[in-house]
């Protein structure tokens, strides 16, 4: 194993910046391979008598300095790899810097780069040290002033943060634009644009009575495509009035769609910068997944305006403090734009598929962890997603109340500072007589909790004790574990399925909040006349996993009695759990009984649910492979899929005739991406991936759904399920006939293409392998565009477990190429993809061992420091 890693960064080193920068003047003079930036700061030494100022900078031609007016000798600065450092006087100081980049040759794109013949911008976390020289940290805040010149004809649009101040001509071939935000912000905010597009706008009127202008700047002929990200940004924007008392501050909001962009999208103050994946979308061309995710990351990136840059982050590690809150806040946007039980639904299984593995393999570390080797691999599931969950577990904790006034203290105490956890949860603590300090062990603590549970009931007392303990396993540098505050609610039924109003604590209630605080605890509730069902984390309330203690018998009640949707949904799933990996562990066994409990469990719930056609489809979804992994050892996926295939078949030869009929059924008239329709198109895909189950049976079906298909969710949802049927029979002409025609259709509108490429990347085929190989050596293929890579790599490596997990090691070897490939391009990316190794230690030994073939290859292939860190990290305790 390579050894010479650089030192981690660690939060106890924090210091701040000795200097103070009051404010920076950035003039650009743009060219593709010589572009020229001027940075002027004015600032102060804030503490300490040393001269030396430090600053970072990254690939950067240095053509002047000067203080206070005066050039600086070549004595009194050193310039490295990382930065330079200059000796500055005593007192206030001008500092003038000017430097030459080359955004055409920067494929990393981070900092300034080219997109499709356009000028863009990344700095989040490190990149705006390859713009200029300067303080890249996020405690480091101040007003910036921004001149962008360029060719006038090639870059009509020059873009940047704040509001628009003067633009004008300058000679016949070249203009200006100046811009000007007066909100002070660190380095990783900053951005610029320049370049031709189209432009969609609207405005938007203030709880104030501001009138704002909109725009949205997309590729030519894309702008009608751009009005539900529109609409979704009016609704965020009300929303955070309504919900938060959050106003916009600056005279323009502004988001720019890019094709090549690493990642969803960037909040950047007052110049969003969108992946396009997010922003354009018609009921021709995308999903209603599609639609869901561009009103929810509209919204997230909106929501940082006071979550993110209004209040900012001291140092990266407190990036859950920016992140996670603002997920939060896109995920209760997302409930009250749509249904928010399906919504939670959909949250838990995003953190469960991801967040829930990151916890169980070697990349694990806490929400804000102690140290890390490359902050860019610090954008992680654990931060994002449960970093939303804790924000909603303190909410559930302190309630509603207690929540929404300390939220607004953090708002009026910290706007325009850089905080940090402890502000966040001081803030929160006067208004609650929780002790905070315990809940605080949740950033600081890796991994997944594990809640069992024990029920005994005394007929003679009346009384229902309920015994709870919890237990988290070990994670790389944190072996022991310490009790953590863990927020349930709790119900208990009837054996007949009626919920009962008891006792707990003298209180009386048909729905209690149990605090489990230590390892182990007892509940006793009083009044109990006969055994009960306890519904245990309902709206899962908090970030767990959960052995419940009931049998097969007590979750099917639940399930069809159940008042909560999560825990209804919750009930199925823990069945369809069990009998898989039942199922998976004796496949000779005769599971006829608890098979047909579970069919007749699902149906009934179908039946009960089918006026609600978003919930009914979450009904129908059986857990995934990916998912089953995590509840076995030396887990072997392509058995748990054809046992999971089992089962879809089971359930479709049962309900049969309704899932025809479903499938059968369409809306008429124009597209509608409202919430109900979607859910009918989501009813009709979970009813054809069900029917596909059944192979060849209703290929015929599927295929003419695929071509009559009225919508782009209809059209992938028959593709996906033509894609994943076996081999032989009709079923495999259909899926190559239908790929034929979707690549005719839209072999000119890369963003659907992404489409084409991940249905094949993820299919359960013979001919996968050399599937992937084509779709590698395809015209459109291109290894410099994330999005393109994405999507054949990453939905092969972590959307297919059961090719990526090939028993020969193929898939490893085929991800391992694509990193060797992707790396020196895009360091970034390519430490993405080295992530699909995380959970290697879960399956059988020969799959280990081919795992630990290709992570040794990448460990001898001096990679970049990003890809290096996860793979040091992932093989850590395999140090031969």
């Amino acid at each position: 194993m390579r050894t010479d890693t650089p030192p981690p960064v660690r939060l106890t080193d924090y210091r701040p910046y000795p200097f103070v920068i009051k404010h920076v003047h950035l003039d650009f003079f743009l060219e593709p391979t010589k572009t020229r930036v001027r940075n002027k700061m004015t600032g102060k030494r804030s503490f300490g008598e040393h001269a030396l100022m430090n600053l970072d900078g990254e690939n950067l031609k240095l053509i002047s300095i000067a203080i206070n007016g005066l050039a600086v000798p070549e004595e009194e600065y050193e310039i490295t790899p990382e930065g330079i450092s200059i000796h500055m006087p005593a007192g206030e100081f001008c500092l003038e810097i000017e430097t030459e980049i080359s955004p055409e040759t920067n494929t990393q794109l981070s900092g300034l780069y080219m997109s499709g013949g356009r000028f863009c911008t990344q700095c989040e976390a490190e990149g705006f040290r390859r713009i200029t020289y300067y303080p890249d940290r996020p405690d480091v805040l101040a007003p910036f002033d921004v001149r962008m010149e360029a060719d006038k004809d090639a870059y009509p649009y020059l873009l940047s943060n704040g509001n628009p101040v003067r633009s004008g001509n300058i000679g016949t071939d070249r203009h200006f634009a100046i811009w000007s935000d007066p909100h002070p912000k660190p380095s990783y905010l900053f951005a610029l644009v320049a370049g031709d597009f189209d432009v969609y706008t609207d405005s938007f009127t203030t709880m104030s009575g501001k009138e704002t202008p909109l725009a949205i700047y997309v590729d030519k002929g894309d702008s009608d495509r751009s009005a539900y990200a529109m609409d979704a940004l009016k609704r965020s924007m009300s929303w955070d009035e309504d919900v938060f008392g959050r106003e916009y501050d600056l005279d323009v909001f502004n988001i720019v769609a890019v094709r090549d962009f690493n990642f969803g999208a960037m909040e950047n103050k007052g110049l969003n910068i969108f992946n396009a994946a997010y922003v354009l979308a018609d009921g021709q061309t995308a999903t209603d997944a599609d639609f869901e995710a561009i009103e929810s990351i509209v919204a997230h990136e909106y929501f940082h305006n006071w979550t993110g840059n209004r209040i900012t982050c001291r140092d990266w590690f407190q990036l859950c403090l920016k992140e996670g809150l603002t997920v939060y806040r896109d995920q209760e946007f997302s409930a009250d734009m749509r249904s928010r039980s399906v919504t939670r639904i959909k949250d838990v299984i995003r953190l469960r598929s991801r967040q829930f593995a990151e916890d169980a393999g070697p990349l694990a570390h806490a929400v804000r962890p102690d140290e890390y080797a490359r902050i860019d691999n610090l954008y992680t599931a654990t931060v994002y997603e449960k970093g939303a969950e804790l924000i909603r577990m303190l909410r559930v904790l302190i309630g509603d109340t207690a929540f929404f006034a300390g939220l607004n203290r953090y708002f009026d105490s910290y706007d325009g500072k850089a905080a940090t956890i402890e502000d966040f949860l001081n803030a929160m603590q006067l208004s609650t007589s929780e002790d905070l300090r315990n809940f605080a062990r949740w950033y600081s603590q890796s991994g997944t909790p594990t809640v069992t549970a024990k029920g005994v009931h005394d007929t003679i007392a009346r009384t229902y004790t309920l015994t709870l303990k919890q237990h988290t396993s070990a994670t790389p540098g944190q072996p022991d574990k310490i009790a953590l505050p863990i927020p349930l609610k709790t119900a208990l039924f009837s054996g007949k399925g009626r919920r009962l109003s008891t006792k707990l604590n003298g209180q009386a209630n048909d729905e209690h909040l149990l605090i489990l605080r230590d390892f182990e605890q007892d509940f006793v509730f009083t009044d109990v006349s006969s055994a009960p069902i306890h519904s245990l984390n309902r709206g899962f309330s908090a970030p767990v996993r959960l052995v419940d203690g009931l049998n097969d018998a007590n979750r099917s009640a639940l399930a069809a009695a159940d008042n909560d949707p999560f825990a209804q949904w919750e009930g199925l799933q823990t069945l369809a759990r069990n009998i898989l990996l039942e199922m998976s562990k004796d496949e000779d066994g005769d599971h006829k009984d608890s098979l047909s409990a579970f069919i007749d469990a699902i149906d009934e719930a179908y039946t009960a649910t089918i006026d609600d056609p978003a919930f009914a489809a979450l009904i129908l979804r059986m857990p995934t492979v990916g998912e089953l992994i995590l509840d076995q050892k030396d887990a072997d996926p392509s058995k748990l899929h054809a046992t999971r295939l089992k089962l879809k078949r089971a359930i479709a030869r049962h309900m049969q005739g309704s899932l025809v009929a479903t499938v059968q059924h369409s809306d008429t008239g124009v597209f509608d991406p409202s919430a109900a329709a979607a859910g009918r198109r989501a009813l009709k895909a979970a009813a054809i991936d069900l029917l596909s189950g059944l192979q060849d049976e209703h290929a015929d079906r599927i295929y003419e759904s695929f071509l009559s298909a009225p919508t782009m969710t209809e059209k992938l949802s028959a593709l996906n399920a033509l894609a994943n049927v076996e081999n032989g029979g009709p079923s495999g002409e259909y899926f190559d006939k239908a790929l034929l025609a979707f690549e005719e259709e839209w072999k000119d509108t890369p963003i659907v293409m992404d489409k084409w490429f991940s249905v094949q990347a993820m299919s359960i085929r013979a001919d996968l392998r050399a599937r992937l190989h084509r779709l590698c050596s395809h015209p459109d293929f291109d290894f410099k565009n994330p999005n393109r890579v994405r999507a054949v790599a990453a939905a092969f490596a972590m959307n297919n477990p059961v090719g990526f997990h090939a028993p020969d090691g193929w898939g490893y070897e085929f991800l391992t190429d694509i990193i060797l490939k992707v790396d020196g391009l895009n360091p970034a990316l390519s430490a993405r993809l080295t992530t699909s190794f995380e959970s290697w230690r879960r399956f059988s030994p020969d799959r280990q061992a081919h795992a630990e073939k290709q992570l040794r290859r990448l460990d001898d292939a001096n990679l970049s420091k990003n890809a290096q860190d996860i793979i040091t990290r992932a093989l850590a305790l395999s140090s031969n």
